[in-house]
């Protein structure tokens, strides 16, 4: 196993992979959700306001919250992984620690520990305002390093 090296330059070939695989995700799209940051072994995904992204109190729904910490992870993960591989989920645990507010909302996966076959990813999400943001969600994932399978 080893550790991200964030310090190390992204491959451009490695960074148009993420950012090809990210513009097929059909939820992604469907929140609204722009890929914003591609790092080695770090990756932030914005999701702008928009009262359809909503509960019943007018923060946004934890499953969008969810959703884009998921994928922030997922594809930070992946920036490490060999060309000819893909990316799974295999768990994620995330706590809502405050009302998901803001102008928009920035996941930020983190590559904590890369393996062979499953990597560790720290999972944040911020509220963002003109103001400032405020951390708004804290999780954990473990990804499945799919070697030979690439995305469809």
């Amino acid at each position: 196993m080893t550790q991200a090296a964030p310090s190390l330059p992204l491959d451009p070939e490695v960074e148009r992979i993420v950012r090809d695989s990210f513009a097929r995700q059909g939820l992604m799209h469907h929140l609204g959700a722009e890929l914003h940051e591609v790092a080695r072994g770090r990756v932030s995904i914005r999701l702008p306001f928009r009262e359809t992204l909503t509960q019943q109190h007018g923060y946004f729904h934890a499953g969008g919250t969810s959703a884009i910490a998921d994928s922030a992870g997922g594809y930070a993960g992946f920036t490490l992984f060999p060309p000819d591989s893909s990316v799974l989920t295999v768990e994620f645990k995330i706590n809502l620690l405050a009302p998901a507010q803001g102008d928009y909302l920035e996941a930020i996966g983190t590559v904590v520990r890369s393996g062979r076959t499953l990597t560790i990813c720290q999972l944040e999400v911020f509220g963002v305002t003109e103001q400032g943001r405020a951390q708004v969600a804290l999780g954990q994932q473990t990804l499945i390093c799919l070697q030979g399978k690439q995305d469809r």
